[in-house]
């Protein structure tokens, strides 16, 4: 445990806030009133903290009061309200003794930008491919004669290349191919090349850019790395497959107040039991 508790200010407190703003040009106070309409006032982390509730529940903005309070590393910048930093001094954390070596904030946009770069990478391998491809046709079936230095040159790479296909050629000439893996693959790669031993990690909906299989993977890769190398981590999501998670606490933000449940008594899990108790009969 690197991390005890995250306060966030009550709607009294907030409310001592707007009193002191002599302005009052803005049409939101964003972070402030989000958490605190919830009535969440407190998290007490364990090794696996998970946010719950649907688009606009505040799981994400308590992310990133949590990351900025903590110092977290992040790739991908995000927007912050004009109020972002008042809210800020009305937040506070209890850490525990130990400093975790890592401490990292992964949102869905941080895997977006590393799977379209990628792709970016992979598209000029591509423009590259083709030009070796011709380079290798004009190479196996040029005709010449030997007239100087340079043209036994040519034919020594004309008989290496009759003697290897045209995919070998293109491997051997073409190095760093990162064409192996599918997108979803590439953003497994992203989270598992991002959580090492003794970190303090705040995932921001894992499941956006994973398939039913790949969150599972990432499931047990997660429940590994917290029970076996000393990691905790608070992830926001409302994947049935994350919230399963053995031994995580679950907040659900989709109530008011805000409370502890089961996995299995949030609506989004029972919606999916409900569609399959419904197509039961196609799956026997």
């Amino acid at each position: 445990m690197f991390l005890h508790a995250v306060t966030f200010p009550s709607s009294e407190a907030e409310f001592s806030f707007f009193i002191d703003i002599k302005r009052k040009v803005y049409t939101t106070f964003y972070p402030f009133q989000v958490l605190s309409g919830k009535q969440l006032e407190r998290i007490d982390c364990v090794p696996i903290t998970i946010l719950y509730g649907g688009n606009g529940s505040g799981k994400t903005t308590a992310l990133n009061v949590i990351a900025e309070k903590i110092g977290a590393e992040r790739d991908a910048l995000y927007n912050k309200s004009s109020f972002f930093e008042d809210y800020l001094a009305y937040c506070s954390i209890e850490p525990a003794a130990d400093e975790p070596d890592f401490k990292r904030i992964i949102t869905s946009d941080d895997v977006f930008d590393y799977v379209l770069t990628l792709r970016s990478v992979n598209e000029a391998i591509d423009e590259k491919r083709e030009e070796i491809f011709e380079d290798y046709l004009e190479k196996k079936y040029a005709q010449f004669q030997l007239k100087s230095l340079d043209d036994y040159e040519r034919l020594k790479k004309m008989n290496e290349t009759r003697r290897k296909t045209q995919s070998r050629f293109v491997r051997d000439n073409l190095m760093n191919n990162i064409r192996e893996q599918s997108n979803g693959e590439s953003a497994f790669k992203y989270f598992v090349e991002k959580i090492e031993e003794n970190g303090l990690y705040l995932l921001d909906e894992p499941e956006n850019s994973l398939s039913p299989e790949r969150q599972l993977e990432l499931k047990k890769y997660i429940e590994d790395s917290a029970r076996f190398f000393n990691c905790q981590f608070i992830i926001s999501t409302h994947s049935p497959f994350f919230l399963a998670m053995e031994g995580a606490e679950i907040i659900d933000l989709d109530s008011e107040p805000a409370v502890v449940r089961k996995w299995t008594d949030l609506e989004n899990v029972r919606a999916y039991q409900r569609f399959f108790d419904e197509h039961r009969d196609a799956f026997q």
